[in-house]
């Protein structure tokens, strides 16, 4: 998405500028029933504005400093004076952008979450001590000067790893083919996923101001419960594709307010080791229980689900 317009010689420009990986940090000390709460931020936005005279004219009137935008999420961050999730703090700057000047037709922002989670020391959260996770949360929305916005929500990083119930059999063979079929392999992956939310305008959007932080976690909960099945006797995985499909599957049935699903999940591979050698074939056996860990090269699988009225 870029603003467009006819330029001179009858070229068609089309254009947008931002500021981006801009890291803020914003502490809220002695929330959460007398405790501080932190977030690091990596933000990025875009602005599609009516600025064509400073590409074709050398006139700058009309353009908003990149070194503005960055001064601006420093100073909304400030002005949150609550705990916000992110899809709310961008949300925030991409009305600020839109309404404050006439020629920004619509912003996109962009936002990256460090996961900071509270340490427990001795079966106690601590009050200001936290440690550093493993997945992002993720967004990006589109803000329209009109008020129509598109929410984007997500994971990065989010590694899961059974030991079992997980196998691969009857895919096509040929003269390249040497995997051997199995109903027994490690399934380990790294998720990527993010969903698109129905709100397609600012007044639809909830107003409780944890709500897509507390989606986010559900959305996590589902995927995981349904990658690993019931604690006990887990859930046979025949394909990392049906998997991703089971879990993009249950996401949608769970939440009526997510439109789509897109969901990435890369097979690193636990190659189960024999030792051998041509005086000696069957030299150790470790009849799957000791592999070498490899994610070069690794399977890519990816999909996305949509509900059938969903305009992608």
């Amino acid at each position: 998405m870029a603003a467009a317009a006819g330029g001179h010689g009858g070229w068609k420009l089309e254009q947008k500028h931002g500021k981006s990986r801009v890291r803020v940090s914003r502490v809220w000390r002695r929330r959460e029933g007398g405790r501080d709460f932190i977030v690091e931020w990596n933000v990025s936005v875009s602005l599609l504005s009516d600025c064509i005279p400073s590409y074709v004219d050398s006139d700058n009137s009309s353009i908003v400093a990149t070194d503005t935008m960055k001064n601006t999420v420093y100073a909304k961050a400030k002005e949150c004076s609550e705990v916000i999730s992110v899809e709310n703090f961008a949300i925030l700057l991409g009305r600020h952008f839109t309404s404050l000047y006439p020629q920004v037709t619509t912003a996109i922002i962009k936002v990256v979450e460090k996961p900071w989670e509270r340490v427990v020391i001795d079966g106690q959260p601590h009050d200001h001590g936290f440690k550093l996770g493993s997945e992002r949360h993720t967004t990006e929305v589109t803000v329209m000067k009109g008020g129509d916005l598109l929410v984007t929500s997500g994971i990065e990083g989010l590694a899961l790893l059974k030991t079992t119930k997980s196998g691969f059999e009857g895919y096509i063979k040929d003269q390249f083919t040497l995997l051997p079929e199995t109903r027994e392999r490690i399934l380990a992956t790294e998720v990527s996923a993010s969903w698109r939310y129905s709100f397609e305008c600012l007044s639809r959007i909830p107003v409780k101001p944890l709500y897509f932080t507390e989606r986010h976690l559900d959305v996590k909960k589902v995927l995981m419960e349904t990658f690993f099945g019931p604690p006990k006797e887990g859930v046979y995985s025949p394909s990392v594709q049906n998997t991703l499909y089971l879990m993009a599957n249950a996401v949608l049935h769970r939440f009526p307010d997510i439109e789509c699903i897109q969901l990435k999940m890369p097979n690193l591979h636990f190659l189960p080791v024999n030792m051998s050698s041509k005086d000696n074939p069957t030299m150790v056996k470790f009849d799957h229980d000791v592999y070498t860990p490899t994610d070069e090269p690794h399977g890519t699988i990816e999909a996305t689900l949509s509900r059938a009225q969903c305009k992608l």
